[in-house]
C-alpha cells in the first residue's frame, strides 16, 4: 500500500499535497487549489457526526443545557440550533447557485434519555424535519440490537448507506442498508458510499446475523462498482475515525473526499488546540483527497465546499466547522417537535441526586489517554458498592465515560448522561497475568483515542507511551492489599468488578471473556451505582492520586 502522506496545515504557512496547494483564507476556512482543470462543477456538504442523542441544546461538559446556562446564552448546539443552522447555510448555498448535500457519519445513538426513551427514533425524527440525503451507521446504532435499529431505519425519510455492512437473510435489517447510493444534483451523479468500523462486533450488539468486511477492501469494490456506473465524484461517509479515514485515502482510489466520524476529531481552523480543518492525503493515483470531520454532540456543523475536476478529483475546496452558539436560534418547528417527546422523562432528568464541590473532568481526551476524574469516580464508586465483597480491584473502560460534570446539583439527567449504555456491574475472578493483559490491551490505542483505555481503583502502575503498543508500555503494578500496596502477582487469583460490556469481552478485553472464572452479572446499572456514590458522598469532589503514572 502506498504510503500515505497525511500533512496537516500550518496555521504560519503553505503547503502542498498532490500538487494541491493549501493555505488559510478568509474567517479562518482553509483553502485548496490544483492546477488540475475544473468541470466547473461546485458542491456544498454540510456535514455532522456522533451527535449521541443530543436532542436538547448542550452545556460546555456536553450535558444538559442547565437553565442558567441558557440564560447566559451559553449553550451550543441540539437538534432545534442544528436546524436553524442547516437551513442558514444551505439558503446561502443555493442562493449563489451552487447544490447542497447535507450528510450525517453516524451515532445518532446513544447518550441521553431520549434514546433510552425512544431507542434511536426520536433523533431520526429530528434529521427527517431538518432534511439529510443520507446517514451512515455508526457502531452505536446496533446498541439495542438489530431489530431496535430496524425500527429506527424504518422511522427515517432518508436512505443508511454502508458499503462494508452485510446483513444475512431474513435479518431485521435485510434490505434495510443500501451498499451506495447515487444522488443528483444539476444534472450532476454523485456516489454516496459508506463505511462502519468493523470494531462494531465487539464495540456493540449487532448480532450474528450482520457481518462488516473490511473497510479498504469493500471500498476499492465499491468505488469501482461507482466508477463502472459511470460515476467519478464519490463521497464517503465514514464511521472509523480519523486516523483509519486517513488510511483509506492512503489505500483506495477514487475517493473524492471523505466526510469522518467516530473519533470525535475536533477539526477546526479557529478553536486552539484543534486538528486544522481539513487534512489533506495523497491517493495512489495521486490525487488531494480532504478529510474532515466535525467533533460530536451537536457542538459544530462541518461545511466543506468542493470543486471537482472531470475525473472525480477535487480541485478546490475551501471549509471549516462551525460553532453552534447562541447565535443561532432554536427553530420553532423543531422545538414543538421536541416538547413533547421530552415531558415522559424531564421529571427523571430534573431528580436531584447530589451536591458536587468541584467539577469532575470525563472528557473524551483525558479518559481515554490519562488518568481521569470521572474514571476514577466511577471505579471508586464500583469498589464501593461491592466493598462487602472483599474486592479490592475496579476496571473500567474510559470510552463508557460520555460527559463531564459540573460543580453544584447533580441530577439523574447528568448521571445518566455520563453513562448512558446501561451497562451493569459484573463481578469475577481473573490471575493477575490477566490483569497485566488486560492492561496492556487498554492503553495500546491511545493514539487513535479508543475507548478501551482502562480507568482503574485499587490498582495502580506506571504507562509509558514512548514504548511501542504490546511491547510492554505497562510497568511497575500493584494492588491494594489488606495491609497496603503490593507487587501484581501473575500467578496469583485477584477478585474484580468490571461491566458486562468489558466482562463479555467488550473493547476488545478478549482475556476477562475467555480467562475469567466465576463471573456474575449483578443486573446493577453502573448509573445507579454513581449515582448512589455521589450521594453517599456529598458533597462530592474528585481526586486524581497518581493510580496511572506517565
Amino acid at each position: 500500500m502506498k504510503s500515505a502522506k497525511m500533512r496537516s496545515l500550518s496555521r504560519r504557512g503553505f503547503l502542498s499535497v498532490a500538487g494541491a496547494s493549501l493555505a488559510l483564507a478568509g474567517a479562518g476556512k482553509f483553502s485548496m487549489r490544483s492546477a488540475q482543470a475544473s468541470s466547473g462543477f461546485t458542491l456544498a456538504v454540510l456535514h455532522l457526526n456522533d451527535m449521541h442523542s443530543r436532542i436538547d441544546a448542550i452545556s460546555r461538559f456536553n450535558t444538559n443545557c442547565s437553565p442558567s446556562d441558557a440564560a447566559e446564552d451559553s449553550c451550543f448546539g441540539g437538534a432545534a440550533r442544528l436546524a436553524t443552522a442547516i437551513r442558514q447555510h444551505r439558503a446561502a448555498h443555493e442562493a449563489e447557485g451552487r447544490p447542497v448535500v447535507t450528510l450525517d457519519a453516524g451515532d445518532q445513538s446513544q447518550g441521553t434519555l431520549f434514546y433510552t426513551t425512544y431507542g434511536g427514533r426520536a433523533e431520526v425524527q429530528m434529521l427527517n424535519a431538518i432534511g439529510i440525503d443520507a446517514m451512515t451507521l455508526g457502531n452505536h446504532e446496533f446498541n439495542r440490537g438489530p431489530e431496535s435499529l430496524a425500527r429506527m431505519i424504518d422511522t427515517a425519510d432518508f436512505p443508511f448507506v454502508a458499503s462494508n455492512i452485510t446483513a444475512a437473510s431474513g435479518s431485521p435489517l435485510d434490505g434495510k442498508i443500501a451498499p451506495h447510493l447515487i444522488v443528483e444534483r444539476d444534472g450532476t451523479e454523485i456516489g454516496i458510499l459508506g463505511v462502519t468500523t468493523p470494531d462494531t462486533v465487539f464495540l456493540s450488539s449487532p448480532g450474528d446475523d450482520v457481518s462488516f468486511a473490511d473497510e479498504i477492501e469493500s471500498l476499492t469494490a465499491a468505488v469501482a462498482d461507482m466508477q463502472a456506473r459511470g460515476v467519478t465524484k464519490i463521497l464517503l461517509l465514514s464511521h472509523v475515525g480519523f486516523v483509519r479515514d486517513q488510511q483509506i485515502a492512503a489505500a483506495v482510489d477514487g475517493i473524492s473526499a471523505i466526510i469522518g466520524g467516530h473519533s470525535h476529531t475536533l477539526m477546526s481552523n479557529t478553536e486552539e488546540g484543534a486538528v486544522e480543518y481539513a487534512t489533506l492525503v495523497e491517493s495512489p493515483s495521486g490525487r488531494a483527497v480532504p478529510i474532515v470531520q466535525a467533533f460530536a454532540f451537536s457542538r459544530y456543523l462541518g461545511e466543506l465546499t468542493l470543486e471537482f475536476g472531470e475525473d472525480g478529483a477535487v480541485v478546490a475546496a475551501t471549509g471549516d466547522t462551525l460553532l453552534l452558539d447562541a447565535t443561532y436560534a432554536e427553530a420553532d418547528d423543531i422545538e414543538a417537535l421536541i416538547a413533547p417527546l421530552r415531558a415522559p422523562i424531564e421529571e427523571l432528568t430534573r431528580r436531584p441526586v447530589a451536591e458536587l464541590a468541584a467539577d469532575i473532568d470525563g472528557s473524551r481526551e483525558t479518559c481515554r489517554a490519562q488518568e481521569c476524574e470521572m474514571g476514577n469516580t466511577v471505579t471508586d464508586a464500583m469498589l464501593a458498592e461491592v466493598a462487602a465483597q472483599d474486592i479490592r480491584i475496579a476496571l473500567g473502560n474510559g470510552g463508557g465515560l460520555r460527559a463531564s460534570m459540573g460543580a453544584g446539583t447533580a441530577t439523574l439527567g447528568d448521571v445518566l448522561t455520563v453513562l448512558p449504555f446501561q451497562n451493569t456491574l459484573y463481578t469475577l475472578e481473573v490471575t493477575g497475568a490477566t490483569i497485566l493483559a488486560a492492561l496492556e490491551h487498554g492503553v495500546n490505542g491511545v493514539e487513535e483515542g479508543a475507548g478501551r483505555f482502562p480507568q482503574v481503583a485499587g490498582l495502580r502502575f506506571r504507562l509509558d507511551l514512548s514504548v511501542a503498543p504490546n511491547a510492554g508500555r505497562v510497568s511497575d503494578v500493584e494492588v491494594m492489599g489488606a495491609d497496603g500496596w503490593e507487587p501484581l502477582d501473575m500467578e496469583a487469583t485477584y477478585p474484580l468488578v468490571t461491566n458486562d460490556f468489558m466482562a463479555g469481552g467488550g473493547d476488545g478485553y478478549a482475556m476477562l471473556r475467555d480467562e475469567g472464572m466465576n463471573g456474575y452479572d449483578t443486573a446493577i446499572d453502573l448509573a445507579e451505582v454513581l449515582a448512589r456514590y455521589l450521594s453517599d458522598n456529598e458533597p462530592f469532589a474528585p481526586v486524581l492520586d497518581g493510580r496511572i503514572l506517565q
